[in-house]
């Protein structure tokens, strides 16, 4: 599954060697957000598109208290994005980056 060209083997090894302590120590913490499976279903149900809490709580089969609590981890780590729409808070993806660490993740799991 070759991503559009995102990463060569010349960016991936500029990427590699120049690595700081700090970076390795948020890079690790960005992979424990990518440890919950709850949290990957909310990042899933994203894909296909905004939804507020109580869409996602549709689909994923649960309450809204535990809906939130994940939604706040995931817009601390900066891995979705929300806005204000009247009363209600609207979802989405922070960016592309996060549909091709899953995609790459996925391809990985299915060799």
């Amino acid at each position: 599954m070759e991503q559009a060209g995102i990463y060569d083997a010349r960016k991936i090894d500029h990427l590699i060697e120049n690595v700081s302590e700090n970076e390795l120590s948020d890079l690790a913490e960005l992979f424990k957000i990518f440890g919950d499976s709850t949290r990957i279903k909310i990042l899933f149900a994203l894909f296909h598109g905004e939804k507020n809490v109580t869409e996602i709580c549709e689909v994923l089969e649960m309450n809204q208290s535990a809906v939130s609590h994940q939604l706040k981890i995931l817009r601390t780590s900066k891995l979705i994005s929300s806005r204000r729409e009247g009363k209600a808070v609207i979802y989405g993806l922070a960016d592309d980056h996060v549909k091709t660490i899953i995609a790459m993740g996925k391809e990985h799991i299915e060799e």
